[in-house]
């Protein structure tokens, strides 16, 4: 039986008081250590790691997850007063009155995020032993993987933004490095270069929120900023919310900064899962969560960060139901989950907390789908059509039943993780209030209504995916030359974590639950839990949850696992094409920003090419222009310098006599 709702309401005055860092937690700067070690020995080391760099890399990610969850043991064995440490490593921006320490928080949020990159992220390490085997530079994959996993610890455990700003960019960096892994194909590169770009629009909010802290506070320390934000004008507390919004936009792919994240799957799909699961996109709403002060003082910046949320979750669902590329059809669930996960961080204290339970439950199943595509691919000589599937549940058993562990924790299916997260934040958006207002109900509905139908949406699409691509009659050819392939199983390299994965899809989310695990255990970082109710009863709610998600999987089996589905692309109406078309997103982008930009640019270019370069090169062909007249005076005849001189000497007399003159 579900649990009665409990909804987070926090007064960020009265969170636990920070401590230093004592026994195991002191030691957490090794989490992001060891990774980064590793990394910089399988880059310097060159090819003479070859035959054992992967090897290193993922032991080295098991460390990491071993010293967490030490000090996740730490924390649960003491009082709720002593789970937020904070430990000073060393000084590192020292400038007059401001300055910043490189310190790391040691929280029960920092702590959950920890455990899902180390532990989900070493799972995508084995995996991607067997799927890279083959690729001469596993070495250097394996060491892009170590960077990523170093650089979001970093993220999640600082204890600042500034702190917290290494880890970001750190991800930038390593998401960069690994989408365009396979630069050697031109689309590739490209996709890498998009990804980079818009996330650094995200990472302009982020150092203006920044300056705006430091204007107000003088400091940029998440204690600071959360016990003063109550303190400053409501307009430059809205300021602060706004500009991390755009940072959070960025980096978890929210609307309008969405268009990177289908052109990310060009990198080998244990990337895919790596950003999609554990890393990258989950950043911003940790960020947005992290702030939960900010946003208590903001209303209208924690509004925009659910109205983001609820347009991005219906986004990506609306164009996942379009595509048959089996993984751009993940990365549009990705979007719209982290728009759940937004929706639930905008609602306030009501929600943070589901938020990032469902974040955490996400990262099981989503790892877990993203490792079955590539096992799917591996099996299908590297397609991604899923109209070239079919029937793959008797070729792939043992990808077909971890898959499905997935799919059915997604669609929040009774008893699986997704029930008891993602159902949950659909039960805080129908108690939802506007701004202050507690008697205002009717946002309830309008975000309870939308998280209901992106539930359907959810439904649909991801059945699709799943009958398309296990259930129907074999569509088993290439699309090139229309040659049989023959789909086999994956070794256990590739199972096994798999296999993992989908326990954690089925029962993690229930173990969570009980006694409201988690919302006890995240109440020292951002608040105690409370109740607050609903527009409708909680078991309404759950019921007609759990009847749109079985009329969206219906209609996806009557089209798509019942009825025969053709190799081509059919024809499809208008906002079939357009959500094919992911909605033309990029064609909004170029018209908007890319081709004022081009246009700015290419008058910026013929300016200095007609003013600079013009001045430059007249003043070189004038000297030139010189320097051939007076050459042309030297011609070695005594007669002709006479000549000059006498000229001279007439000048220079009619000058002095019109000077007397």
């Amino acid at each position: 039986m579900t649990p009665t709702l409990a909804l987070l309401a926090t007064e960020h005055s009265q969170a636990v008081t920070p401590v230093a860092a004592t026994g195991a937690a002191s030691y957490a700067w090794l989490m992001i250590l060891i990774p980064l070690v590793s990394a910089a020995i399988l880059l310097l080391a060159g090819r003479s790691s070859d035959k054992w760099g992967h090897l290193l890399a993922t032991c080295a990610s098991w460390c990491s997850f071993i010293v967490g969850a030490v000090i996740v043991a730490q924390l649960l064995g003491v009082d709720e007063a002593a789970r937020r440490m904070t430990q000073t490593l060393f000084t590192w921006i020292p400038a007059g009155d401001f300055s910043v320490d490189f310190g790391l928080m040691v929280d029960p949020l920092s702590m959950t995020f920890v455990i899902l990159v180390t532990f989900v992220g070493s799972l995508i390490h084995v995996y991607a032993i067997a799927y890279m085997e083959h690729d001469a530079d596993r070495r250097r994959f394996f060491a892009y993987l170590n960077i990523f996993i170093a650089a979001m610890l970093t993220l999640v455990l600082a204890d600042s933004y500034a702190v917290l700003f290494v880890g970001w960019e750190g991800v930038g960096l390593a998401s960069y490095l690994l989408i365009g892994f396979w630069n050697h194909v031109p689309a590739n590169a490209v996709a890498a270069k998009k990804a980079f770009v818009m996330n650094r629009v995200g990472d302009m909010g982020m150092l203006l929120a920044m300056m705006v802290m430091v204007t107000n506070f003088g400091s940029v320390r998440f204690v600071d900023v959360n016990e003063g934000v109550a303190g400053i004008p409501v307009a430059q507390a809205t300021l602060i919310g706004i500009f991390l919004l755009v940072a959070a936009c960025g980096k978890s792919a929210q609307f309008p900064l969405q268009a990177w994240l289908g052109d990310a799957m060009a990198g080998p799909t244990p990337v895919s899962a790596l950003i999609h699961a554990a890393t990258m996109v989950t950043a911003g709403v940790y960020l947005v969560v992290r702030s939960g002060a900010v946003y208590e003082a903001a209303p209208v910046a924690a509004t925009a960060v659910a109205i983001i949320g609820a347009i991005t979750l219906l986004f990506g669902a609306i164009v996942g139901s379009a595509k048959d590329d089996m993984k751009k059809v993940l990365a549009a669930s990705t979007m719209s989950q982290i728009g759940y996960m937004m929706l639930g961080a905008g609602l306030g204290p009501i929600g943070w907390a589901f938020a990032i339970f469902h974040l955490f439950t996400h990262g099981f199943f989503k790892a877990l789908m993203f490792l079955g595509a590539g096992s799917v691919m591996h099996g299908m000589a590297d397609q991604v059509n899923m109209r070239r599937f079919g029937g793959l549940r008797t070729a792939m058993k043992v990808t077909w039943i971890t898959f499905m562990m997935g799919w059915l924790a997604i669609l929040g299916v009774p008893p699986f993780s997704g029930f008891w997260s993602k159902d949950k934040i659909i039960e805080a958006a129908f108690a939802a209030h506007t701004f202050a207002d507690s008697e205002a109900s009717w946002i309830g509905w309008v975000y309870g209504l939308i998280a209901l139908f992106g539930a359907g949406l959810t439904a649909f699409y991801m059945s699709r995916l799943f009958f398309m691509t296990f259930h129907g009659k074999a569509r088993w050819t290439t699309e090139a030359e229309g040659a049989g392939v023959h789909p086999h199983e994956s070794g256990p390299l590739m199972t096994i974590p798999m296999i993992i994965l989908a326990v954690g899809a089925v029962l993690i989310g229930g173990l969570m639950s009980i006694g409201d695990f988690f919302t006890s255990w995240l109440s020292p970082a951002i608040g105690g839990a409370v109740h607050e109710e609903p527009v409708l009863p909680v078991v309404v709610i759950q019921v007609a949850t759990l009847v749109v998600v079985l009329v969206g999987a219906f209609i996806a089996w009557r089209m798509y696992g019942a009825a025969e589905v053709s190799k081509a692309v059919p024809a499809g109406n208008a906002l079939t094409e357009a959500a094919r078309a992911d909605l033309h997103q990029d064609t909004v982008n170029e018209t908007l920003f890319m081709a004022p930009g081009l246009a700015l640019t290419a008058a910026a270019t013929a300016g200095d090419r007609l003013v600079i370069d013009g001045i430059a090169k007249g003043v070189g062909a004038g000297s030139a222009r010189i320097g051939k007249f007076l050459g042309s005076t030297q011609t070695g005849f005594v007669r002709s310098y006479a000549g000059y001189i006498l000229g001279g000497v007439v000048i220079a007399l009619a000058i002095v006599l019109g000077f007397r003159i």
